[in-house]
């Protein structure tokens, strides 16, 4: 079984039966249970909703249904077209639209679409909305417009530079700076929406660049997850001295990855990183206060960050995994730069939503400031080293009663529960998590040494073993 419903939205691989995969039925059903959705939360609302998606070869099938079941609740429906998540979601809030609905499986294999539902500020449901957007399309409570009630349709191709003008309009967006720099970058755009836009982008920050799999076919060239082990292709071309900076990004461009100007990984987990140190710095260099130079990051995320939050006098603070957690945490402190530890860079002065475009502008500006080297820009920041392992127990096994049982025994060190159980230890920390389908606890490390954090992992796996018994 391949169909995923979350609060999220639906997730599956395309083909099959209904209600094993994401077929037309089962987009049709959820997509009426979302419309009905926000047609009783936003009663006053302009009854326009957002669709846009990224270069899967499914996405035109998908987009089609999915308009005409908006259209058919009733919903005026814009289609923005091949477009980037955070240019869907900031098209929301640009269209004064009442929600929106992006047509893409982020990282997932070429054979895998989704549906990810915005709300009218542009950003994920919560949880409950989530939670409620299930229980409608479980109990097919909605109802069809007549025929003097459709939506109407049309087609609007303008947001990608409207994207582009706002994060060139940001104010830590240093163009003149960018453009002094005449930085060589090499781009992997894994034949999707970066294949598109990021040209754009680049041209308008005076960056002379060759694009690797930017023709926006859906026929994905590797894996298109941004990890070191996908990516050897780009790495190599790095390796020729040509470029003074490699940029990744996946199917729908809300994640990040950079390679140094002689072939090694940046590191994803210092995407955000990075960013949060040029956005801090920048803030205390123009008076702001400490308690406003605030980070977020999930509980998963690197500790580098807390300790450059550190640095400049700020607070960090750890949020459960999950981009909408993040957010709410992030507004909940007033943080000023967030994330996650995936490449996410989640910007507040241009949305709350993660933003590959926002970290590249944001990232050059840094580089140009500090006049360094990539290679000797990542070298400025702590090393860790993450490690992820998992457990795969039983189905019988009470996988709730493990951790509960973990945190008992690991309490005199700092114990964070809000997701699963994060043990912090001095020099290195540990997080477990639960799978929500399998029975399944995922366990991250991180410490000073690949070696180390790989150590702590498995010992943490060992407990859970004997637990298990």
């Amino acid at each position: 079984m391949s169909l995923i419903k979350s609060i999220s939205g639906i997730r599956g691989t395309i083909g099959g039966h209904a209600g094993d995969t994401l077929n037309p039925l089962d987009i049709v059903k959820f997509t009426s249970a979302y419309a009905a959705f926000i047609r009783s939360t936003t009663p006053a609302g302009s009854g326009r909703i957002v669709v846009g998606r990224d270069a899967r070869i499914s996405g035109e099938m998908v987009k089609n249904v999915v308009c005409g079941t908006l259209m058919g609740m009733g919903f005026d429906v814009v289609n923005i077209g091949l477009a980037t998540t955070p240019t869907t979601e900031l098209a929301v809030r640009m269209a004064g639209a009442d929600g929106g609905i992006i047509i893409t499986a982020s990282h997932n294999p070429r054979h895998w679409n989704a549906l990810k539902l915005l709300n009218a500020e542009g950003e994920f449901l919560t949880k409950a909305d989530g939670e409620q957007v299930l229980r409608l399309a479980e109990a097919e409570e909605f109802e069809y417009a007549d025929v003097d009630g459709l939506g109407k349709y049309c087609e609007d191709n303008s947001f990608d530079q409207r994207h582009i003008d706002s994060v060139l309009a940001l104010s830590l967006v240093d163009t003149e700076a960018i453009r002094a720099a005449k930085y060589r970058v090499c781009v992997d755009a894994i034949n999707s929406v970066g294949g598109v836009i990021l040209p754009k982008l680049l041209d308008e920050l005076g960056v002379e660049y060759k694009m690797l799999n930017g023709t926006p076919n859906g026929d994905f060239a590797h894996n298109p997850e941004p990890l070191e082990k996908n990516l050897q292709g780009i790495m190599d071309e790095m390796r020729s001295g040509k470029y003074d900076l490699g940029i990744v990004v996946d199917p729908d461009v809300d994640r990040l990855a950079f390679i140094c100007e002689d072939g090694r990984m940046f590191g994803e987990e210092y995407t955000l990183v990075s960013v949060a140190d040029y956005v801090l710095s920048s803030m205390k260099a123009q008076g702001a206060e400490a308690n406003r130079l605030n980070t977020v990051s999930n509980l998963s995320s690197t500790r580098a960050l807390r300790d450059i939050t550190s640095r400049y006098g700020g607070t960090y603070t750890a949020a459960a995994v999950g981009e909408v957690n993040v957010t709410t945490k992030m507004k909940e402190v007033g943080a000023v730069i967030g994330g996650e530890g995936n490449g996410g860079v989640i910007y507040p002065e241009s949305h709350y939503g993660r933003d590959a475009l926002v970290g590249i502008a944001l990232f050059l500006s840094n580089l140009s400031h500090k006049g360094l080297k990539v290679s000797q820009l990542r070298a400025t920041y702590p090393d860790y080293f993450i490690a992820k392992n998992r457990v795969d127990l039983t189905p019988e096994v009470d996988v709730d009663a493990i951790l509960a049982r973990v945190k008992e025994i690991y309490k005199d060190e700092q114990v964070n529960d809000i997701d699963g159980v994060k043990i912090d230890f001095p020099d290195k920390w540990v997080h477990l998590r639960k799978s929500n389908t399998e029975p399944i606890i995922r366990v991250y490390s991180e410490a000073s040494t690949m070696a180390k954090a790989d150590a702590l992992g498995k010992r943490i796996m060992q407990v859970i073993e004997e637990c298990a018994l």
